[in-house]
């Protein structure tokens, strides 16, 4: 039995939706106090309302982790309603979809400013809760795409979560001499709202090409990342946990097949 997360303070960024969501429902459900941010408010506000449905406390703030001073203030805003910050959940992301040949110097720097920016500044903003909290959690959710497999139109997204793996090594051992410790969880293909935007002909293509023959849930990934906020994680930092059915495992679809 894993030591209570109840009454921990938790932020999740980009938790209005999809696997953000997810990881959000899964403290508030074990217990632990929850902020969830988003760029859309009233989007924002629903999820929060949704979470917070069953008793659980979770709050909202409106807030872009590409700004500086946006990160400042939901640090600030979660330090005054939660009383500190225990866990960093940096979940935020986008993955706009367009071939290398065609992407535009503006939607490269979106998707790295929220996706890779977004994370170093939010983990910036909330260093100095985290130290003091003494117990300090940062998760990053990362993907398998990048860091292990490509996808045609993804570069930019590859290439930002390649990155935070980059900056989540670095950041492991500067920070743990404050106790802090900091992994990323790689998911597989999830069923989130942004999956289903890619068709049903995606999803069972994918499904097909996964060793446990379906996809993952938020849950499969908010699961995970409690157990990374866990006292009996404690010494584990600097790691990757792929979440993804076993997807990278096969080195063709005929492996699976052959089953």
């Amino acid at each position: 039995m894993f030591t209570s997360i109840a009454g921990r303070a938790v932020v999740v960024t980009g938790g209005t939706r999809g696997i953000g969501k997810g990881i959000a429902s899964v403290f508030a459900r074990n217990g632990a106090k929850v902020l969830i941010t988003g760029r859309d408010s009233d989007v924002a506000r629903t999820a929060a309302e949704e979470l917070s449905a069953s008793g659980a406390e979770v709050s909202f703030v409106q807030a872009d982790v590409a700004d500086r001073e946006d990160g400042r203030r939901m640090a600030a805003i979660a330090t005054e309603r939660l009383g500190g910050i225990d866990v960093l959940c940096a979940n935020a992301g986008i993955f706009p979809d367009s071939p290398l040949a065609e992407m535009t110097e503006e939607m490269l720097d979106q998707v790295l400013g929220t996706n890779l920016k977004g994370t170093v500044l939010t983990v910036q903003a909330c260093l100095p809760e985290l130290t003091r909290s003494g117990r300090g959690r940062v998760i990053l959710t990362s993907s398998i795409t990048g860091p292990i497999t490509g996808y045609p139109g993804w570069t930019g997204y590859g290439a930002s979560k390649a990155g935070q793996l980059g900056f989540m090594r670095t950041a492991a051992i500067e920070l743990a001499p404050r106790g802090i410790t900091v992994n990323a969880v790689l998911p597989g293909n999830i069923i989130t709202e942004g999956l289903a935007s890619l068709g049903e002909d995606y999803a069972k293509n994918m499904a097909a090409s996964i060793p446990l023959r379906r996809l993952g849930s938020v849950d499969d990934i908010g699961y995970a990342v409690l157990f990374l906020a866990t006292a009996e994680a404690g010494y584990i930092t600097g790691q990757t946990i792929v979440i993804d059915g076993g997807q990278v495992l096969p080195e063709t679809l005929e492996a699976i097949e052959a089953d």
